[in-house]
């Protein structure tokens, strides 16, 4: 997303070279090296065949590409609306906000539900993460971090603790205590640490296992206790925007989304790019993997939603209409996979027939962009965050 991408060039000396230029942070079996752009070129350089250039490997590179899309085209055999066609529509939706959440200074820019279905945490530009009671709009924590725009945030499976990061490059973890006078700030302790902003960050199955993603153009998965690298996902060109995990409890996969407009699939357990999805002609701002976990939705700046099938290898329904022209920046499915909730940067949030395509709602009541939407862990509701500083719960 345009408004929320940084820039952030490291200055030093070369590791190969020792001049002092604009380096690039790239990993080399997890280990972090700064070469400069000339550096990088000669490395890249090192490793080509006899009569091989970098202009023909990117030649044979794109020749693949169409080559696989082609393959992609030839399995697609039908469209999505079409096979859903005789399936009943689904009734009309009466979502009203239920309620208000107000209590931070600027731009609400994260929030995430509690297993426990009622809790929530948000974070904020104002610098402040705070932990929320939804049924009865109670502020349980409050922790204020050294830097403002907290870009992510999530709560961890027990609901023992948060995680949030954003623009000073890291991601930390916050305890929670039963004791609300504590100072919760006095035992954050960072976790993750990239070489830019960190835009997502989700706890895998346990409390000891943090995934992150970052401006920096990668993705990492962190061992909570002792802060140390586990593995490094490597395959963006851009910033990478979002991420989410696959929902079913041994899964090892998650999915990415970037300013590069592609999609990535990942296995944590290799660090490989197994599936990658490019069709939106602009910034990916959000993913969301389906209840099942066998497919997943895409938010982008070019207006539109997108539905992928990962046992197709490819998108099966696009979610648009003439009349939205402002981005889309933050999709969830509800409980059944049935409904898609897409927040927009027009204020609202659009509801879609997954299986039909086609719009079966529009929630008004935000007053700035929307941010996050995010079904409850029951589906019983819909919490959503926005750049009017205050969250919002449907129901």
């Amino acid at each position: 997303m345009c408004d929320q991408t940084f820039m952030a060039a490291t200055f030093g000396p070369c590791d190969n070279c020792s001049k002092a230029s604009p380096l690039m942070n790239i990993y080399i079996k997890t280990e972090a090296i700064n070469y400069c752009s000339f550096c990088m070129e000669m490395m890249a350089c090192q490793g080509l065949q006899k009569g091989e250039t970098l202009a023909s490997l990117k030649k044979e590179s794109e020749s693949l590409k169409k080559k696989l899309e082609e393959e992609r085209g030839k399995l697609n055999d039908v469209e999505l609306h079409q096979v859903a066609e005789k399936v009943e529509a689904v009734a009309a939706l009466s979502l009203k906000t239920r309620r208000v959440l107000k209590g931070h200074g600027n731009k609400v820019l994260c929030m995430d539900w509690c297993k426990d279905k009622r809790r929530l945490v948000s974070s904020s530009q104002d610098g402040k993460v705070i932990v929320w009671d939804a049924f009865t709009l109670n502020k349980e924590h409050g922790v204020t971090l050294p830097c403002t725009w907290v870009m992510a945030c999530a709560y961890a499976p027990s609901g023992c603790a948060v995680a949030c990061g954003g623009l000073d490059n890291k991601c930390s973890v916050v305890p929670l205590s039963l004791d609300r006078n504590e100072n919760l700030a006095a035992k954050k302790k960072s976790v993750a640490m990239h070489t830019n902003y960190v835009s997502g960050c989700s706890f895998t199955n346990s409390d000891m296992q943090l995934l992150t993603s970052s401006g920096d153009g990668t993705c990492a998965l962190w061992d909570v206790e002792s802060g140390q690298l586990l593995q490094s996902f490597h395959g963006h060109t851009a910033d990478v925007l979002s991420l989410d995990l696959a929902p079913s409890e041994t899964g090892n996969t998650f999915v990415s989304g970037g300013s590069d407009m592609k999609a990535n699939v990942w296995d944590m357990r290799s660090g490989q790019n197994i599936q990658s999805f490019e069709s939106h002609e602009s910034d990916i701002n959000c993913v969301k993997y389906y209840p099942s976990g066998d497919a997943f939705a895409s938010a982008s700046d070019d207006a539109t939603c997108r539905f992928y099938d990962l046992r197709a290898d490819r998108e099966v329904a696009v979610y648009q209409k003439d009349s939205i022209i402002f981005g889309a920046s933050t999709v969830d499915f509800s409980l059944s996979g049935r409904l898609l909730f897409a927040g927009y940067n027009d204020y609202t949030i659009n509801v879609w027939d997954v299986l039909k395509g086609t719009r079966v709602s529009i929630l008004f009541g935000h007053e700035n962009r929307i941010s996050r939407v995010r079904v409850s862990p029951d589906g019983a509701a819909l919490c959503s965050a926005s750049w009017d500083s205050s969250l919002r719960i449907w129901a």
